[in-house]
């Protein structure tokens, strides 16, 4: 294979169009209004990321970029070039926000208009290019390319301008606060909520996928929904990898018994990151709350009673090669949905860095593939013929298994039977998205985060980018918006006559009547 680093240089880098919107940029404008020119880090080996926040493969290479920061702090300046994909993408606020929860501080442009994508030549999200102290490309490639394939070629490019006098090491860029502050909420970006049957009392648990504090909240919900009392705040609150450093062992040596050692135990010590989808067991597995632990790529298990974590599926480390698979990897598993099929306990993961869904044995953790083969598409068929899109929201009765499909913005329907298929109920393909309501293909939705099942059959669905809740009719395929007013929701449960919803950029959960519409945001304390 032809390595994409190591052609002549000599191509000068295209520099930033001017009038575009920057954050986290270092320098006071240029003359143009450009905020950062690529002559302003000469000197420095500088690596671009071109990106849309929504792309669950742009997400996996957020960390590797950061390690390479960390790794290289004075040599390397690393700018990210955010091309969006969706309308909402391109808002420079909702771009601020999306940086903030993602933990992203290095200049970002917002090339809201592919004008840097089209100089560039790129043709795909990830791409990553290199620059050298001089100014001249050394590579472009696209796909998840990782910090140990990348820390090779950077130090050979340090070794080499050392050794002719162009480099110039310099202090870390640290980040300017942008227009997204983050508040001082009981909450930060929830992404995910779920709400447990009546207990024998008749009281129910919400849980509460608090993401941005990395934790996971469960307590007490009053009868209004108005109020959660919480009885456990499960985990640190800071990201904490399972698996340590990246440039450590491979993700295939990384036992179950490495990652419980640094990431299980009781509740005030066991740690998350980024954690997304939510489920409480039922039957045998009633004392059991089901995280997606989205950032350490693993399926945990939380002790109601007592708040303890352990973990039941996945190594920690982003499943990449078939020795991954074989060591129980996982890739973004971003939401869980539990039932019995045939009478038998199973819990649905939305595997959005697979593109699949999967199936976990609760009592055991063993995972296979249940829906969705090799790419990413929107096509129908068969099980694990079918092409899904970065699913990110479950729902699930035990015969049917209802899931948003957010990169080709489609709800979809799987059998919950290992010999049944997947259907599209709304949407048409990757790149056909909107906000319209109506029936069947008519319908145009942006990035859906969530679904859930009523009990009239219906469904309601988060339609993430654009701020609204709506309802699905899955016998005539017909949408009707239902709320406006939020902030990217991506999580829903119902229960008791109202819908809750993670408003992940508004920092709360709103409790909705299902009958009236009227909503509430749910005191925590």
């Amino acid at each position: 294979m032809t390595d994409p680093f190591a052609v002549p240089r000599v191509v000068r880098a295209p520099d930033f169009p001017a009038g575009l919107g920057w954050l986290h940029a270092p320098h006071a404008p240029h003359a143009d209004g450009r905020a950062l020119a690529l002559p302003d880090l000469r000197g420095r080996i500088t690596l671009l990321d071109f990106w849309t926040y929504g792309c669950i493969n742009c997400l996996h290479v957020l960390p590797q970029v950061r390690e390479l920061e960390r790794r290289f702090p004075r040599e390397l300046a690393v700018v990210g070039v955010h091309s969006g994909k969706f309308i909402a993408e391109r808002e420079t606020p909702r771009l601020a926000r999306a940086c903030a929860r993602l933990g992203v501080t290095h200049p970002v442009v917002n090339d809201r208009q592919f004008r840097a994508w089209r100089a560039w030549a790129v043709r795909a999200w990830p791409t990553l290019a290199l620059v050298d102290t001089r100014g001249y490309v050394v590579g472009v490639q696209a796909g998840e390319l990782t910090a140990a394939q990348l820390a090779p070629v950077i130090e050979r490019l340090i070794a080499e301008a050392d050794a002719n006098g162009t480099l110039v090491r310099a202090e870390p860029h640290v980040a300017a606060s942008t227009s997204a502050p983050l508040p001082d909420a009981a909450l930060r970006f929830p992404g995910k909520v779920a709400v447990s049957a009546p207990d024998a009392r008749g009281v129910r648990r919400l849980a509460i996928a608090d993401t941005g504090r990395h934790r996971v909240l469960i307590g007490r919900l009053d009868d209004r929904g108005a109020t959660l009392t919480i009885e456990h705040a499960v985990g640190r609150g800071v990201a904490t990898s399972a698996t340590g450093d990246i440039f450590g062992p491979t993700p295939s040596g990384a036992t179950r018994a490495q990652l419980a050692a640094r990431a299980d135990g009781p509740a005030d010590r066991a740690t998350f990151d980024g954690p997304q989808g939510l489920a409480f067991g039922t039957g045998a597995h009633a004392d059991v709350l089901f995280v997606a632990d989205a950032g350490n790529h693993a399926i945990r298990a939380v002790s109601r009673s007592t708040g303890a974590v352990r973990t039941l599926a996945g190594t920690g480390a982003r499943l990449r090669t078939a020795a991954d698979r074989a060591a129980g990897a996982m890739a973004s598993p971003w939401d869980v949905a539990f039932a019995e099929v045939d009478g038998r306990a199973t819990l649905f993961v939305a595997m959005a860095g697979t593109h699949q869904l999967w199936i976990v044995d609760p009592a055991t953790g063993a995972a296979s593939a249940h829906a969705g083969g090799r790419g990413e598409d929107l096509m129908d068929g068969p099980l694990l013929q079918a092409l899904l899109a970065q699913p990110m929201g479950l729902a699930t009765d035990g015969r049917t298994v209802w899931f948003a499909d957010a990169e080709s913005s489609a709800i979809r329907v799987a059998d919950a039977a290992p010999n049944g298929a997947v259907r599209t109920l709304v949407g048409t393909g990757l790149f056909d998205f909107g906000d319209a309501d109506g029936e069947g293909d008519a319908v145009r939705l942006q990035h859906p985060q969530a679904v859930a099942h009523a009990p009239d059959g219906r469904l309601l669905i988060a339609d993430g980018y654009n701020d609204a809740l709506k309802w699905l009719d899955p016998a005539s395929r017909r949408v009707t918006t239902w709320r406006r007013g939020f902030h990217e929701p991506a999580g829903l449960a119902i229960g008791d006559g109202r819908a809750l919803v993670a408003d992940t950029g508004g920092h709360r959960i709103v409790s909705v009547g299902l009958l009236t519409g009227e909503d509430s945001e749910v005191a925590i304390r």
